[in-house]
């Protein structure tokens, strides 16, 4: 079933910028189905012994060995406080995200399907385990709860901070010090207002693409110019209800949208990124996360505006 599902997973990406998410569909214990992006995931094996490494965080099970390289490896089921009613992880999911490669543990690999994006709703208030959803949607009938993995890697295994190596910019008048961020991820959301306010730059945080696209054309209708409210768009490309890449199609469509400066920010990795870039008319792309790298592409942008 495995070898099955990555078989289909190159097809399965082409649907990005058609405003559709292929999600493998995986469960934590005997009934409910969980959902991750099909772009993070590299592969899926059967559970592979564990090893410890004196180096790992605590909240981590162990490491494995795949393919020649050491993977460290979490049991999702207890990073999120999912009861899994005595169902033990069988699968090991190996994911790519945020420049670096872990395996999370769960019991099953169902398969993978195709949704409409604009068919994923905000997720439901569940306590400690809804902190890490990203959304909900149904397939087939049933429910899928999306699991934001970037949260659970940030809060199992927590990383330094770059932040104090970032410099304020120099104010100048009549150049807008507000950037736009839209992203889903609450963790990605929080890095990149740490970075704007290290660079003295204020933000307006939205959760969606299409919360972002309708509050741009809400300026516009307003009489507000947003690329003059703001000095750019830093948006994630995976998200519920519109992605990023749909998202910059539709402000490159929209005349009174269209010179907008918009980076595209990702935990997602490979070559197929930089290529829908290009595609759908974004300015500029990064890979989450590095705060020195985001915080220099935001300093480029605002000098580029300073000599303009």
């Amino acid at each position: 079933m495995s070898q099955q599902l990555l078989d289909r997973i190159d097809q399965r990406t082409r649907l990005a910028g058609h405003n559709r998410l292929a999600l493998l569909l995986f469960r934590l214990g005997a009934r409910q189905l969980f959902g991750v992006n099909v772009f993070k995931v590299q592969e899926v094996i059967p559970r592979p012994a564990l090893f410890t490494l004196p180096q790992l965080p605590r909240a981590f099970s162990g490491a494995a060995d795949v393919r020649g390289r050491t993977v460290p490896v979490l049991d999702l089921a207890r990073a999120v406080g999912h009861d899994t009613g005595g169902a033990e992880p069988g699968y090991l999911v190996v994911t790519e995200f945020n420049r670096s490669v872990q395996g999370f543990l769960v019991a099953g690999v169902d398969r993978i399907v195709n949704i409409a994006v604009e068919e994923i709703q905000p997720p439901p208030d569940m306590g400690r385990e809804g902190h890490y959803l990203t959304g909900v949607t149904r397939y087939q009938g049933e429910l899928i709860q999306l699991i934001d993995v970037e949260s659970v890697l940030a809060e199992s295994a927590p990383r330094g901070s770059d932040l104090d190596a970032i410099r304020p910019l120099g104010k100048v008048a009549g150049r807008s010090d507000e950037v736009l961020v839209v992203d889903d991820s609450r963790v990605a959301r929080n890095q990149i207002r740490q970075v704007l306010d290290q660079l003295g730059l204020r933000a307006t945080l939205l959760s969606d693409g299409r919360q972002a696209l309708e509050h741009l054309r809400q300026l516009a209708q307003g009489g507000i110019a947003p690329s003059s409210r703001y000095a750019m768009v830093i948006s994630d490309i995976e998200m519920p209800s519109m992605d990023g890449y749909t998202l910059t199609t539709e402000i490159r469509r929209d005349p009174a949208l269209s010179d907008l400066f918009v980076l595209l920010h990702t935990s997602l990795s490979g070559v197929f990124n930089h290529a829908m870039v290009e595609r759908v008319g974004a300015d500029d792309f990064v890979p989450k996360y590095s705060e020195t790298e985001l915080a220099e592409r935001i300093a480029a942008r605002m000098g580029a505006m300073q000599a303009a």
